[in-house]
């Protein structure tokens, strides 16, 4: 040990904690070295055992069993000096007979720390029985958790069934009111025909060119009259009411001015008002021209009912109708009466139907109860609100607002405006449908499906869209307003170059046979699914548009190459000898696209050229010359300015051909998709 001197010694005896023994197999110490002679008093001669606590004894005899035989290590006995116990660790192993042992004295913090290790293993014992006791009431916790989702499972399924009854009911409901809505109109249509022949015959009876009645027979007359005019009236707002609630009532847009619309208004409303009646029927036109673009026949009737309803309920004074702009491009119409006013608790009841306010005019008058509710309602189809200001006493103010342009005509103007102009990507199709709601839901659902909606409402219009466009499939309603589309329908099927157009009639009349036996490709009743609409046009129709292309060449070599170029393309090939079958069959078919040849046996290219660019329908159709003359520098320059391309025939190639024709079509804002291997026009 470098550093360390004699004088030392005591110092490392006094850290040392080592005492060595040796004893006989009878357990007689024979040899102990100082640390055990000034520990433990120990000396030759002396036993272990008598070193030993008392009480153990026998751990040193069973020390001294096993340690005659094999090594021991970690043995601990307690020895003592002067009765003061010390607890040693000690190593043996046999030696001469006996056993030699090297005991190593344990610390008294060790025994503390045998004591924190008794106390944290009575705090882990504890903890354990805590933490068990949470298991089990996790386990029941889960267990009551398992029985109220079974509960909620069960809750679920009666939910589901109660969803499922509701449902039904639901349905049921709607089929009551749907056959409602039905006997109403049906009785309605039915009443007006005797209604019409009891006001005829009593107008009859009155008039006295017919022969005299006596005043008595006059008087009954008119009371039979009136009530027929009153019945009238009744079967009239019944009828425009289920109309409206089944969502059938449809609006005649049309462009019209205030002034006119109040002119005729006081026109109509001149018998309900006479000129020495106690109430003044006042009419206030805007102070500038005011234009609407809405329904004029149903403005018209919510007036009418306001204006009745007022002249009813006010016994002098006067009603007042007035018309101006409003906030947001609206329309703001005022009936405003000096009659007996409404409370504010009634404001609403008023527009329920068949509900009527008790008063001391009401049972005079003895109205039906439906001309308020009829009012609202129309004016929420015209897009609007009807409001209601009125106190007892200081009469009543009926406000209607609605847009000055209704919003189909806004919607139907941008559905026209977008149709205008051919979308790439998206094959046309043709809807030929009166009802705007109708058009909306075709543009909405094929707009999904990669379609454009090309929307007509009449058989004329049809036509000047298929001059310039030829759709890829046509939807036709054949009830029309007006006229049906029976005789388009086998016009589009006769004419050549209409023929092969897929053609789905969707109408609301079940007259499959005669649209079939016209050509129709599908047939189909009202209403229709989106997603079967949209599976049955990707059917009968490709996703781009049909681009026919016309061959005009008298070689008949020269035709066959070209097209065996674009065999196997979703092209459909005409062909002309001459220039001016050429321009025939173009003014005809209308195609895509024209391959033309500079040298014709007829007529010259620029005849031909001439000739269609003259005529409005083939104006716009790219051409693509191809010939084998060598052109002079003057009539390249003219054919340049007239055509998409100049391709000669020596060099002409498959791919030079199919990209020519995307480029002309894509210029021409015809072509919507790249052509395709293997697919076919």
């Amino acid at each position: 040990m470098s550093g360390a001197t004699p004088e030392d010694r005591p110092a490392f005896d006094d850290l040392s904690r080592e005492v060595a023994l040796v004893c006989d197999a009878q357990g007689t110490l024979t040899w102990v070295d100082a640390r055990a002679r000034d520990v433990l008093d120990a000396k030759p001669g002396k036993t272990l055992r008598a070193l030993a606590a008392q009480g153990t004894e026998d751990k040193v005899d069973k020390l001294l069993v096993q340690a005659r035989d094999e090594r021991v290590d970690g043995w601990e006995l307690i020895l003592c000096r002067d009765d003061v116990p010390g607890t040693f660790a000690f190593r043996a192993r046999p030696h001469d007979g006996g056993v030699l042992l090297v005991g190593s004295l344990v610390p008294e913090d060790y025994g503390h720390a045998l004591e924190q290790v008794s106390s944290s293993m009575s705090e882990l014992s504890a903890l354990h029985r805590e933490t068990e006791g949470q298991r089990r009431e996790l386990k029941r916790r889960a267990d009551e958790l398992a029985r109220l989702n079974q509960e909620l499972s069960e809750s679920n399924r009666g939910m589901r069934s109660l969803h499922a009854a509701l449902d039904e009911k639901a349905e049921g409901l709607h089929r009551a009111a749907e056959i409602k809505n039905r006997v109403v109109a049906n009785v309605s249509h039915e009443f007006r025909t005797p209604l019409h022949s009891i006001l005829g015959l009593s107008k009859v009876l009155l008039n006295p060119i017919n022969g005299p009645l006596s005043s008595e027979q006059e008087k009954q007359v008119t009371f039979i009259r009136n009530s027929a005019e009153s019945l009238f009236e009744l079967v009239n707002d019944l009828l425009d009411l289920s109309k409206v609630e089944a969502g059938k009532a449809t609006l005649r847009h049309s462009h019209f001015v205030v002034r006119d619309l109040l002119g005729a208004l006081r026109g109509m409303m001149r018998p309900l008002v006479p000129a020495d009646a106690p109430v003044e029927l006042r009419l206030v036109e805007p102070a500038e021209p005011l234009e609407l673009e809405t329904d004029e026949t149903r403005l018209s009737q919510v007036l009418r009912n306001l204006v009745s309803n007022a002249v009813k309920f006010t016994e002098s004074g006067h009603v007042t109708v007035s018309a101006a702009p409003g906030p947001r491009d609206t329309v703001i119409f005022t009936v405003r009466d000096t009659g007996i006013g409404i409370a504010p608790e009634n404001h609403e009841r008023v527009f329920e139907e068949f509900t009527q306010i008790d008063s001391h005019i009401q049972r005079k008058v003895k109205g039906t109860g439906l001309g308020l509710p009829l009012a609202r309602r129309l004016v929420e189809l015209l897009g609007g609100t009807l409001t209601l200001q009125s106190q007892p006493g200081a009469g009543s103010t009926f406000t209607v607002t609605i847009p000055r342009v209704h919003m189909e005509v806004s919607e139907m103007a941008g559905l026209a405006e977008r149709s205008q102009h051919l979308e790439p990507g998206r094959a046309p199709v043709l809807v030929l449908e009166d009802d705007r709601q109708t058009l909306f839901l075709y543009e909405k659902y094929l707009a999904r499906s990669g379609f454009q909606v090309l929307p007509v409402r009449s058989t004329d219009e049809a036509r000047r869209v298929l001059q310039r466009v030829r759709p890829a499939a046509m939807v036709l309603d054949v009830m029309l307003e007006g006229e049906t589309s029976w005789n388009f329908l086998a016009e589009m099927k006769n004419g050549e170059a209409t023929r092969d157009i897929p053609i789905l009639v969707v109408t609301v009349t079940d007259r499959e046979q005669k649209a079939r036996a016209l050509g129709a490709d599908e047939f189909w009743l009202k209403p229709v699914d989106e997603g079967r609409l949209q599976r049955k046009l990707q059917e009968l129709a490709r996703s781009g548009p049909v681009e026919r292309i016309l061959i005009i060449d008298d070689d008949d070599v020269h035709r066959y190459l070209l097209k065996q170029l674009l065999k196997d393309m979703p092209y459909a090939l005409l062909e002309a000898a001459g220039g001016v079958d050429g321009v025939r069959l173009a003014r005809e078919q209308v195609p895509q696209l024209i391959f033309l040849d500079f040298i014709l046996p007829d007529i010259t290219a620029f005849d031909v050229l001439d000739a269609l660019k003259a005529d409005p329908r083939t104006r716009e159709i790219p051409i693509i010359l191809h010939t084998s003359h060598e052109l002079r520098e003057d009539e390249r320059a003219r054919l340049a300015n007239e055509t998409s391309a100049i391709l000669s025939k020596h060099t002409l190639s498959r791919e030079v051909a199919i990209s020519r024709i995307r480029d002309a079509l894509a210029k021409a804002g015809l072509g919507s998709h790249t052509p395709q291997e293997g697919r076919r026009g």
